[in-house]
């Protein structure tokens, strides 16, 4: 299952990511989110996201390592894969068709989303 990560620029943007190589995902205390890290796979498929800052899906990552034997702290590690041809904007994923029943708009503070297959292709699209 793809999931999109929610980021601030500020902080940790996609460019740290991709500088860094890999990184822990964490910092997280959304306990429906905390759900979503811990029943990650090592191979599934990652959106970065910047939010607060330019709001937009900006590349690509996938998870490399899953620990859930802390399940306040899940250690999952990721890495990024490239950066989006085309950002896009929450504006254009708010319009689009494909997210129409999604959770991103439903409980818009979550900062680990579940995509679906469709939504993620329409992502790097």
């Amino acid at each position: 299952m793809p999931y999109l990560l929610k980021t601030e620029p500020n902080k940790y943007s996609f460019d740290d990511l991709l500088r860094d190589g890999e990184t822990t995902w964490d910092g997280i205390s959304n306990n429906q989110a905390l759900l979503y890290l811990r029943n990650m796979k090592p191979g599934e498929k990652l959106v970065i996201y910047h939010s607060n800052i330019g709001k937009a899906a900006i590349g690509t990552a996938k998870v490399v390592s899953v620990d859930a034997a802390d399940p306040k702290n899940p250690n999952v590690r990721i890495k990024p894969l490239k950066r989006l041809k085309h950002e896009k904007s929450l504006d254009q994923i708010r319009e689009a068709g494909v997210f129409k029943d999604s959770i991103l708009f439903r409980q818009f503070r979550l900062s680990v989303v579940p995509l679906t297959d469709d939504q993620y292709d329409w992502l790097l699209a």
